[in-house]
């Protein structure tokens, strides 16, 4: 593993949390910036949830007939806003943590189990297929499990590092022909 410059220091948990507090977005706002739904559309769904407490996601879906794609995104969008972008390459992996999952299921799923943080299992995957991750990561590591992003080329490229698989760059984003 390379040596880690002095100017960056592998992230401690504490300060990227610290430096993503709440999200910057609401879904709703999301939605509406995206084109899946307009604001009046938006307000009567915040009436709806007022009196029915139920997820926007939900009620759009529900009520306006959002597609569960779209919501996915636009969660993973606003998940992107408020969790830590690293780079996984740069960031200490614990041999221990990393044999917590197979290599299929590294890149099946595209996470990179990073390490402990207490309790917390530290997990690295990209924001197209965040959803994914999440599902087998909470199914796998349980709640106790920090979901942090990198950009796709360079997961591919800590993937390689750490779970070595005869993929090109292109099959795995998906543009082999």
């Amino acid at each position: 593993m390379p040596t880690q410059p002095p100017s960056s220091p592998p992230s401690a948990p504490a300060t990227l949390r610290e430096q993503h507090p709440t999200p910057p977005q609401r879904l709703g706002e999301l939605l509406v910036k995206r084109g899946d739904i307009t604001a009046d559309e938006l307000d009567m769904l915040l009436e709806a949830q007022r009196s029915r407490r139920e997820p926007l996601g939900i009620l759009a879906e529900e009520l306006l007939g959002v597609s569960p794609l779209a919501l996915e995104e636009a969660w993973a969008e606003q998940f992107a806003g408020f969790t830590a972008n690293i780079n996984p390459l740069l960031e200490r992996v614990e041999p221990a943590v990393l044999s917590t999952v197979s290599t299929r299921q590294a890149w099946q799923f595209r996470l990179l189990p990073m390490r402990y943080d207490g309790r917390e299992v530290m997990v690295c995957t990209c924001q197209r297929q965040l959803a994914r991750a999440l599902r087998f990561a909470y199914r796998h590591f349980g709640p106790a499990c920090w979901i942090v992003l990198s950009d796709e080329n360079t997961l591919y490229a800590a993937l390689q590092r750490h779970f070595p698989m005869n993929i090109s760059r292109d099959e795995w984003l998906g543009h082999a022909a």
